[in-house]
């Protein structure tokens, strides 16, 4: 399953020295970067400098000594989503940040039975659950946007759909489980078109730092993202933009003295976004996460991106020739999420004959999201996510299991 000689990689990276970043490169083939990313080296060294000295001196006064590094970490991302540093706000992960949004709009509005709230039909269930828990308890109205021919969400029947009971718009920009990237800042401009009143919520965990995403051009009040997919960050790290209008009209709830200051009066709260953050979390994962954020942003996303689409376009074209063999992804632009699955294969059996050779991938199912594996009539797949570290040989072992695996189970059929 060699590449064909006229794909090349335009990126202008240097691989040899992203992997020599990478130690893990040593130990395994870890194409499951869409789930928790192989991290630089710079990112654990950063990690364990940091608990070292809270380890000599105590944890509040490492604080204190890495204080501006600390701050420096929101700049860094505000950077990378070509924002203001003031309009990032700091989490333990996508869904933290999410729910941390979902629950100030709720804080601020009263929700029943005329309140509609509209979903990606590829949306992640994490997004869904609290908004079934409002239709089951409030009555509130989930609805699922259509998809256009290509397979992404159709902007025009968004459009068609907005009234002025819509509280909410829930749009994940690269879903987990289909490859595509969904057209996020188009449905910015069509909520901007259409005057709507309703908060626009995009979950960005899986295309910041695999893809160049500029939040203000997309338009939403609040992105949310994880540190540990492609971004390489540590786990138990995340973060969310806030948008100007988010920062003027909304509260978190639960206050946190981080961000809310008890006066004799009552109680103020900042005017940036660290109004949504919480006082207690690692600084040292905070430490590691911006390590990992300089790391994306030394490289450039351009690059970064152009290597991820090289890598799997050719993994889509080696996959495509293998027999029984039917990949999953949709859309005119494709992320680096890749998935597939086999006629008469089990997804699980794929995934697992790939451990067994020590190459990471991972296996998707329905409770994910719903809505969307039924509509295309998938009860499982395998999904495979290379980051810029890792190399064609790579693929193509892993294409060379699949075809071992499957035409040995196919012929005994």
């Amino acid at each position: 399953m060699a590449l064909d000689t006229h794909q090349q990689d335009k990126s202008g990276l240097d691989v040899a020295q992203l992997r020599a970043d990478t130690r893990g490169c040593t130990e395994v083939v870890h194409l499951n970067n869409a789930g928790s990313a192989l991290p630089p080296s710079v990112v654990i060294d950063t990690i364990v400098e940091h608990l070292r000295l809270e380890e000599m001196i105590g944890g509040y006064e490492a604080h204190a000594r890495a204080g501006d590094r600390i701050n420096t970490v929101r700049d860094s991302i505000g950077a990378l989503l070509d924002t203001s540093g003031s309009n990032i706000a700091l989490s333990t992960s996508a869904t933290d940040s999410w729910d941390r949004a979902f629950v100030a709009i709720k804080f601020a509005s009263d929700y029943g039975p005329d309140t509609r709230i509209l979903a990606s039909s590829s949306e992640y269930a994490s997004n869904v659950l609290p908004v079934m828990q409002l239709s089951r308890h409030l009555g509130v109205q989930l609805e699922f946007i259509p998809d256009d021919e290509t397979g992404v969400t159709d902007v025009g029947a968004l459009e068609s759909m907005l009234d002025d009971n819509v509280a909410a718009v829930l749009i994940n920009h690269c879903p987990s489980q289909n490859g595509l990237i969904n057209p996020v800042a188009a449905i910015g401009h069509a909520l901007a078109r259409a005057q709507s009143n309703a908060w626009y919520l995009v979950d960005a965990c899986q295309s910041v730092g695999q893809l160049p995403v500029d939040a203000v051009a997309v338009g939403a009040d609040f992105l949310s993202v994880t540190g540990r997919k492609f971004v390489r960050g540590p786990r138990g790290t995340g973060f969310m933009y806030c948008s100007p209008r988010a920062l003027s009209e909304l509260e978190p709830f639960p206050a946190d003295l981080h961000g809310t200051t008890w006066t004799p009066d009552g109680y103020t709260m900042r005017s940036d976004a660290q109004r949504f953050e919480a006082w207690e979390k690692s600084y040292a994962a905070v430490l590691g996460l911006g390590a990992a954020v300089d790391y994306s942003l030394a490289l450039g996303m351009d690059a970064i991106f152009t290597r991820i689409e090289f890598l799997s376009g050719a993994l889509r074209s080696m996959l495509a020739e293998v027999p029984g063999v039917a990949v999953l992804d949709r859309g005119v632009d494709k992320s680096g999420i890749v998935t597939f699955n086999h006629e008469s294969v089990e997804a699980a059996e794929i995934v697992a004959a790939l451990k067994n050779a020590g190459i990471n991938v991972s296996v998707g199912t329905p409770e994910y999201s719903q809505v969307d594996y039924i509509a295309h009539g998938v009860s499982s797949l395998v999904r495979v996510s290379p980051h810029v570290f890792n190399t064609v040989e790579e693929l193509e072992r892993c294409v060379e299991i699949v075809s071992d695996r499957t035409g040995s189970a196919t012929a005994r059929y």
